[in-house]
């Protein structure tokens, strides 16, 4: 998604001081929103059943064998509750800071995509609660690996929320994941910017390991991390038009707040910007070419040189004008008389 990167037509280097509290400000709306929306615990289980019976009708069955390695492996379970519980708090924000301290040209395209998607993410919550395999009763074969390895985390059965506080969380925002979203997200990020082949080739494998990561820990099915891609895509496509609303309120509100307030300072009613023509100069004079001793000679003792006519200069001859000039070089000629030169 080469276009919800580039670099902006135009802009200015984002500032930190402002950065830092929008992004709380979503993060918060979309931690209290996805909390606001829990739906029915019965319409989340039957939502959870029919992506299942979608999926085996497509023969399509990740989910399983991966939980069944992971439940029985703990050398690669418990690593994988781990990176489940703590890497999209940790990966995403590291991206997003890198991204503004080294390709600030492209940083408010990549933090607007997230923001985007984010926020579409929310909306799938609120219009389709699901619950995860590992909600599901184990007459369906899947086992919640955070609870079975809860004594080795921090995280309790609320998934990835600390031991104690999965009242605060939603757990079934299931659908989609944006744990493989937020992944994606950054692998574009490190393999579009990054320079270093590791840098790329880590933006090949986080978001692999975190799908094999989300479904192995029966927290999501294969079909939600196929939502969280599906909706970073969308987020991508918006990118542009969300900036180019962005730049209209804005220019809106510097014609409505007072001058300074958002970079343009006015006075009296015209800009006053550096290189700007002042209203008492006629546009006439203004393109005048700025040589202005072009067709002019300097006299001695003069700094300026200008155009002087004297009573006794016929009208329209000035002195050290086009022509004297020409009379000068005619008397200097070599057939002008011996008396003249």
């Amino acid at each position: 998604m080469p276009h919800a990167t580039a670099p902006p037509a135009t802009g200015h280097r984002p500032r930190w001081w402002t950065e830092l509290p929008l992004i709380a400000v979503v993060y918060a709306l979309y931690s209290v929103g996805r909390l606001l929306v829990r739906g029915d615990v019965s319409t989340a289980v039957d939502n959870g059943l029919a992506i299942l019976r979608f999926e085996q009708a497509l023969y399509l069955n990740a989910e399983h064998p991966l939980n069944r390695l992971f439940t029985s492996t703990p050398s690669i379970g418990i690593p994988a509750d781990f990176a489940y519980a703590s890497l999209h708090y940790i990966v995403t924000p590291a991206v997003l800071v890198w991204m503004f301290r080294r390709r600030s040209a492209a940083y408010r395209a990549a933090r607007v995509w997230l923001m985007n998607s984010t926020l579409l993410g929310l909306a799938g919550f609120t219009l389709m609660p699901t619950c995860p395999p590992r909600l599901l009763d184990a007459s369906h074969g899947f086992v919640d690996t955070m609870a079975q390895y809860s004594a080795y985390g921090w995280w309790g059965e609320g998934a990835s929320a600390p031991r104690g506080l999965s009242g605060m969380t939603n757990q079934y925002a299931a659908m989609p994941s944006l744990h493989v979203g937020w992944s994606l997200w950054c692998g574009i990020l490190l393999w579009r910017h990054g320079r270093h082949p590791l840098i790329r080739a880590a933006g090949i494998a986080y978001p692999l390991i975190t799908t094999i990561v989300v479904m192995g820990t029966a927290n999501h099915y294969f079909l939600d991390a196929v939502a969280g891609a599906a909706v970073m895509g969308l987020g991508a496509l918006l990118v542009k038009p969300v900036i180019r609303f962005a730049d209209g309120v804005k220019a809106r509100l510097a014609g409505v707040l007072p001058g300074g307030l958002l970079g343009g300072r006015k006075r009296g009613g015209a800009s006053t910007a550096a290189g700007s023509i002042p209203a008492t100069v006629s546009p006439d004079v203004a393109t005048v070419s700025p040589d202005v001793s072009a067709g002019c000679k300097t006299s001695t003792g003069e700094r300026i040189p200008g155009q002087r006519t004297t009573s006794a200069d016929p009208p329209g001859t000035a002195v050290g004008g086009a022509a004297a000039r020409d009379a000068a070089d005619a008397d200097a000629s070599d057939d002008a008389p011996a008396a003249a030169r």
